[in-house]
């Protein structure tokens, strides 16, 4: 084999195993607290459907790329965090290019409460997600 073939096939071989174990494992990413009500601190309605949404509800803003151009809309994801895991569904971006980190999973107050967090790491913590 040339030097390049070899060098292709590893530099391959290791971005197909890092893809797998993000699948399987989850993509690692920050959740925040956010309001999608009304007068909330989400700001407008939501990107999706154009709709304020209850704070009692499993939603979900994503950063902006991994909103991808509106393609996870309505879809939903499942969040990680420590041994337990819930599902949300996506209903707006959190837009990197105004302010928003590109690795954050912005959360409903009803996400931090299935996912029992305590109130005291309300805000800001560590998470795995993926497409559910």
């Amino acid at each position: 084999m040339k030097q390049s073939t070899v060098i292709f096939v590893v530099l391959f071989s290791t971005l197909f195993v890092s893809s797998i174990h993000a699948h399987l494992n989850g993509l690692k990413a920050t959740m925040t607290i956010n309001s999608f009500e009304k007068g909330g601190d989400g700001g407008g309605p939501s990107e999706c459907d154009g709709q304020y949404h209850s704070d009692n509800t499993l939603i979900v803003a994503l950063s902006t790329r991994w909103y991808n151009h509106g393609q996870r809309c309505h879809k939903f994801i499942k969040i990680n965090y420590k041994d337990r895991s819930v599902k949300a569904k996506v209903v707006d971006e959190c837009d990197s290019t105004r302010g928003c980190k590109n690795n954050i999973v912005d959360a409903s107050k009803a996400v931090w409460k299935a996912l029992r967090v305590p109130k005291s790491e309300w805000g800001l913590t560590s998470v795995t997600w993926s497409d559910a």
